[in-house]
């Protein structure tokens, strides 16, 4: 059997090539796929029927291969050898082995098969490498493979983390591989360097098709560095891991270039993809995402915003509930989360109501005492919030100095309360700018949960901050595309509308209304003093609940009879007769 498989690969071999261009379509229902060098091809595989895959006309020039393939989100199994052994395969949705070419060897074997119980759609391609190129994974000591190119990804609701081997200098056919670790000098692996690629998928795209053709955009050097945005460039002492935000339903692929700056060569690692989140699972997968609570809450925050944004100032007690909500609720979601486990839903149910104490208590607060200065400051300091949101969403996240923790915080505090003390000389600016620009975003916010947009990474990287130790270390690169220029563009005219609004109908007007608590004591102090006022003589609160009280308990008592009920008529009857 064995021989006649080395036949009818000898006439494979001896045919001509297949035509030109970039992609092909494969029918693997003949037990053998046939691939060419740098050409993708899409083909299907099944669990009964795992296929024979083969690499021919290979180049003499060529020193070592790669060759990779890629799914959506079922694993395929990719082998040297028909006996699946970890130090041999590799399984996963993005995988690849490396080749090493023997001398006048033109053509490679391996094997591909899936144990999912349907059909799972593939795209693969085999990239070749000069004996100059250096080899991805030529240095690995962590993982199965003795040459491993692929770069391993892992995901939580808070960042995506990549691991990938250390690379090797290239070499020739027939010699052995130059030596990892017996000296860090220029003629070493030590002088390589890795470009560290991201590149977003269109935001809400969850197909298959979009996810294999943007992927061959991530396969070879030249289109890398093309397409995909620079993240980070390593050197050979700095550690092969790599974290970034998860963008929970946004697809993204991650590729490493590693560069011979001496010889000006370089080569790429197997891109890996992730949506972080699973299309598999029942509840919370990729296709539904955002909660039932995560709408009704959002929801009825945005309607609140809506209202504060246009008439905020006027109704001074409303926007007081709203930054004393904030306030208390972003705090107290933070404490909840880092100190219990209790479930998503209840956690949002609880910060609802935590939040709706601190809305009253700070309303509360302002009737009883009316200290102006310090309503302002937290009204102050959620504005500076957003503020410093935004300057570390756009400008400043990424760079190196805020990824210690203790530079980040006293940097954000700093921006969040340089805010309400600009502004400590014209309060009601203050006021009306925090209404328009922070009830707005509350819109923002609500679009997030039923349709993404990377806007809402703006407060959502801090509460990430707050709440995981280790997101210090991701970085925060989000994509922007046309849902988000849609929702900046409402987002900035809802602003700039309620402030305008409201600073042209509060001209003329005073700041900002009177204590109230004195001007109810000025109130009561008149109506007892004053007889000639009507309200003079309504009775107490106390007495008027207490016959409002009797009044009802009136309705619900039964009539009592009151003695003889003869007609007076019929008496008078009787007695003539």
């Amino acid at each position: 059997m064995g021989l006649l498989r080395l036949l009818v690969l000898a006439v494979l071999a001896s045919k001509p090539g297949v035509a030109g261009g970039a992609e092909t379509v494969g029918n693997s229902s003949e037990g053998l796929l046939e691939f060419s060098v740098g050409k993708f091809r899409y083909f299907k595989l099944n669990r009964p029927f795992p296929e024979d895959a083969i690499l021919r006309h290979i180049s003499s020039n060529v020193s070592f291969i790669i060759f990779q393939i890629h799914s959506q989100y079922q694993n395929t199994t990719i082998s040297f050898s028909k006996t699946v052994l970890p130090s041999t395969s590799g399984t996963g949705t993005d995988k690849g082995l490396v080749f090493i070419l023997r001398p006048e060897q033109s053509m490679c074997t391996l094997y591909l098969q899936t144990l999912d119980a349907e059909p799972v759609q593939n795209m693969a391609i085999p990239l070749s490498y000069s004996e100059r190129d250096p080899v991805p994974g030529g240095c690995n000591l962590e993982f199965d493979l003795d040459i491993d190119p692929n770069i391993y990804l892992e995901y939580n609701f808070f960042e995506t983390t990549i691991k990938f081997a250390p690379a090797n200098l290239g070499y020739a056919r027939g010699t052995n591989p130059p030596p990892c670790d017996t000296g860090t000098g220029r003629d070493s692996r030590w002088r390589l360097l890795y470009d560290v690629y991201q590149y977003f998928l269109p935001e809400n795209d969850l197909t298959e098709e979009g996810l294999l053709k943007h992927l061959q955009r991530m396969a070879e050097v030249p289109q890398v560095q093309a397409n995909a945005l620079k993240v980070v460039t390593l050197t050979a002492n700095d550690k092969t891991t790599i974290s970034f935000s998860s963008l929970r339903g946004q697809g993204v692929i991650y590729n490493v270039v590693v560069r011979d700056p001496f010889l000006n060569t370089s080569a790429a690692y197997v891109p890996a993809h992730t949506y972080a989140c699973s299309f598999e699972a029942v509840a919370g997968n990729c296709s539904s995402l955002g909660r039932v609570s995560t709408k009704v809450f959002f929801t009825l925050f945005a309607l609140l915003g809506l209202f504060i944004c246009f008439f905020g100032h006027r109704f001074w007690k409303t926007e007081l509930f709203f930054i004393g909500f904030i306030f208390m609720g972003f705090f107290f979601y933070i404490l909840i989360t880092r100190l219990t486990l209790i479930k998503y839903d209840v956690r949002l149910i609880l910060t609802a109501v935590a939040g709706s104490i601190g809305g009253i208590f700070l309303v509360a607060a302002w009737w009883r005492f009316g200290i102006l200065l310090l309503c302002m400051l937290c009204v102050g300091l959620v504005l500076g919030f957003l503020i410093s949101s935004v300057m570390f969403f756009a400008l400043l996240g990424n760079l190196k100095i805020f990824h210690d923790d203790g530079v980040f915080w006293v940097t954000f505090s700093c921006i969040a309360v340089l805010i309400p003390v600009v502004f400590m000389g014209c309060l009601r600016i203050l006021n009306i700018m925090t209404c328009g620009l922070v009830g707005s975003y509350s819109v923002v916010l609500a679009f997030d949960s039923y349709l993404y947009t990377s806007l809402s990474h703006i407060t959502l990287n801090v509460l990430k901050r707050a709440l995981n130790m280790d997101f210090h270390r991701a970085f925060t690169n989000v994509p922007f595309q046309t849902n988000d220029f849609i929702i900046l563009a409402v987002w900035g005219m809802l602003a700039v509308s309620g402030i305008t609004l409201q600073i042209r109908r509060e001209r003329g007007r005073p700041f900002f209304p009177p204590h109230p608590y004195k001007l109810w004591k000025r109130e009561r102090e008149r109506r007892v003093t004053n007889v000639l006022d009507p309200s003079y003589h309504i009775p107490p609160l106390r007495e008027r609940l207490y016959g409002r009280l009797a009044r009802i308990k009136e309705l619900f008592q039964k009539e009592q009879p009151a003695g003889e009920r003869t007609p007076l008529l019929l008496c008078f009857l009787l007695g003539a007769w």
